[in-house]
């Protein structure tokens, strides 16, 4: 069996555990049918995993090949162990990661893709590779160039897609976990609590939490906020919020149509945080 089937599996597996748990262990009640969503979110997943095989996997192992035959790339400037090189490896990875969603959230042309996974009005297991397939494949270009610029091993690569999907899922999960538990997790993880923050309809705290893995890229660069209680948090995109916006046809529109005030609800209110209800340590996960 090739190492994508294993990894394949394990992601399945991992979904499963997952959405179980999240139904007898919810961290927020959902404001939407979750049948419906299922579907949707099945749907767009499908076509963004199709996207991924068909053109993504492909162009960065073909890039991943070329950098193992030349002295391209980062890693291949000095000598180094194993470990080290490894070690390195994946945490470039996910900070490049890091960088590319902030730069899905700035970009409009970007975010007119990445809007579509927002805006999904619950967050739980099934948004997590919720994506549309246009995002997916303009992160092709990213991968490209981040593979080349890195000049990782293929052990290295292939041990951080586990991980990377792995914890995609689990930070997007709407399980409960005890706070004291998960705020030890997130002392190296993006956890569903923190993940759940940067899907807020509060503009100021989707700008915040960008990690994808690794909880301290965004401590490091100042964009994190852990203190937003979970039952005070309204999941998705304001302007994209009326009940007749997530279905399968307006999702796969959107990027191609004329973009609403994103911030601003159909009524007109845009969503603010009462201060009060923060807790003062903004790095302190709230539960």
């Amino acid at each position: 069996m090739k190492l994508s089937s294993y990894t394949l599996l394990i992601v399945a597996g991992i979904f499963a555990a997952l959405f179980a748990f999240e139904r007898f262990f919810p961290l927020r009640r959902n404001r939407a049918a979750l049948a419906t969503r299922l579907v949707i979110n099945l749907a767009l997943s499908a076509l963004a995993f199709l996207t991924a095989m068909l053109a993504v996997r492909p162009s960065a192992l073909q890039t991943l090949n070329w950098a193992s035959h030349t002295t391209f790339g980062l890693l291949n400037l000095v000598r180094l162990p194993g470990w080290a090189q490894f070690a390195i490896g994946f945490l470039l990875l996910d900070a490049s990661f890091y960088y590319w969603h902030i730069i899905n959230h700035r970009l409009p042309v970007l975010w007119r893709f990445h809007n579509v996974h927002h805006m999904d009005p619950d967050l739980d297991i099934s948004t997590g590779f919720r994506f549309h397939f246009g995002e997916v494949l303009l992160s092709a270009l990213f991968r490209i160039a981040q593979v080349s610029l890195i000049g990782m091993s293929f052990a290295t690569f292939a041990v951080y897609e586990l991980v990377f999907q792995a914890n995609t899922l689990f930070q997007h999960s709407n399980a409960r976990l005890p706070i004291g538990l998960e705020r030890m997790l997130n002392l190296v993880l993006v956890t569903p609590r923190m993940h759940a923050i940067h899907h807020s309809q509060v503009r100021g705290e989707t700008d915040s939490n960008f990690g994808v893995v690794f909880s301290w890229w965004d401590k490091l660069h100042r964009t994190v906020g852990l203190n937003i209680p979970q039952s005070k948090i309204e999941i998705g995109v304001p302007g994209y919020s009326a009940p007749g916006d997530n279905r399968l046809r307006q999702a796969l529109m959107l990027p191609f149509r004329k973009q609403r005030d994103y911030w601003r609800k159909p009524d007109g209110t845009i969503p603010t945080r009462d201060a009060a209800v923060l807790d003062s340590r903004r790095t302190r996960l709230a539960e």
